[in-house]
């Protein structure tokens, strides 16, 4: 009979922390496209994002703080997974 492998709870907090450091950066990349979109919109380029330089520094001031949060988030959540 094969032998049955049980889940530590160190093992479901490793999971739960790369799963959400994961969701973390997806959440942090979709704020920096938005923000690099508002930039080429800005050049002229035909996309839509905003039209003037006060939206596109309102986008870049919301990425940093959104990036520096998400950043903590994931530097928590890892040193949670990372208990034995």
């Amino acid at each position: 009979m094969a032998e049955e492998k049980q889940l530590s709870m160190a093992e479901v907090r490793k999971t739960i922390a790369s799963s959400l450091g994961a969701a973390f950066g997806f959440v942090i990349a979709l704020v920096w496209s938005n923000v690099v979109l508002g930039g080429l919109a800005l050049t002229g380029a035909p996309l839509t994002a905003p039209k003037d330089v006060t939206s596109l520094v309102i986008g870049i001031v919301v990425a940093l703080a959104l990036t520096v949060f998400m950043i903590v988030l994931i530097i928590v959540m890892g040193r949670w997974g990372g208990k034995a």
